[in-house]
């Protein structure tokens, strides 16, 4: 199995503050969002845009992948967003609110427009009630490579109530789940709000990492250090999946498909995941 490319944590950093896009260069975050969006004032945009393109031409991030979340088409500045997230070679632009094709569709023909790498892709955001319903054709289309739950602005398109646990939003988190893992795609969970609570965060990261997202979208540098231990496998995981393989490895040089090892039966899919947690390990190792 070919390495993974960890997306543990997902931090979202505001392109009009300079300091935080300076400090972030000291984060231990898989990834960054240098943000364009939500977290940017109407007069403070054209200034965070130039920030954005700054920071992400610098070449001062490390191994960090590097997305900016442009402001949607529907906008005075989506347009400039996407040409200028263009220009900086970004890993891939992070869209709000992607409710169907039609959208990726557009934002594609901007990125052409502006002489984007073909291999600058989308990270499309599911927060609507129309993007649930249409998740299966976002995650195929052929330029996502990423989807990211939108949470908060989701509940508050269905009127749900946050709360531990997460029960009004769970169906809805599963389905964009089926639709990524039908597409072969990655998909990160939303952001966790209270950023003094640490521990129903690591909860709400554990739940995230049982269904199986990939990772966790994230709003403080406080939250990277516990989205990176609940997303990353355990040295004794690890040990245990290297037994699994090896133990399989036996099993089919003795003309059998399964085996038990410490008292479980172990066949393919199990060797699967095994293989899928050391790749996860190596690629995390990688990034230090």
């Amino acid at each position: 199995m070919s390495a993974l490319r960890p997306r543990r944590s997902v931090l979202y950093m505001p392109a009009a503050n300079e300091r935080a896009l300076e400090k972030a260069k000291g984060i231990a975050a898989d990834a960054l969002i240098f943000d364009l969006e939500d977290a940017v004032s109407p007069d403070s945009k054209d200034a965070a845009r130039e920030n954005a393109m700054k920071a992400a031409t610098s070449g001062e991030y490390g191994k960090r992948e590097i997305t900016i979340r442009c402001n949607g088409l529907d906008t005075p500045w989506g347009a400039a967003d996407i040409a200028a997230a263009a220009k900086a070679c970004v890993s891939a632009i992070v869209i709000p609110k992607v409710s169907d094709v039609k959208t990726l569709d557009e934002v594609s023909r901007h990125l052409d427009a502006a002489s984007a790498p073909k291999e600058m892709l989308i990270w499309a955001m599911i927060e609507t009630p129309t993007a649930i319903l249409d998740v299966r054709a976002i995650a195929a289309h052929p330029r996502v490579a990423v989807l990211v739950m939108g949470t908060n602005d989701l509940a508050k398109e269905l009127r749900a109530a946050q709360i531990p646990g997460r029960a009004p939003l769970y169906s809805h988190l599963a389905t964009a789940l089926l639709a990524a893992r039908e597409a072969g795609k990655p998909i990160v969970d939303g952001v966790f709000n209270n950023i003094k609570d640490a521990d129903a965060f690591r909860a709400e990261c554990v739940q995230g990492m049982e269904m199986g997202f990939d990772g966790k979208t994230l709003i403080h540098p406080d939250q990277v250090a516990i989205a990176n231990d609940v997303w990353a496998p355990s040295e004794a995981e690890v040990e245990h999946a290297r037994k699994v393989i090896a133990a399989f490895d036996e099993a089919l040089a003795a003309g059998k498909g399964v085996v038990q090892l410490d008292g479980k039966m172990i066949e393919n899919l199990h060797v699967a995941n095994a293989q899928r947690a050391i790749a996860i390990a190596d690629a995390i190792a990688a990034l230090n």
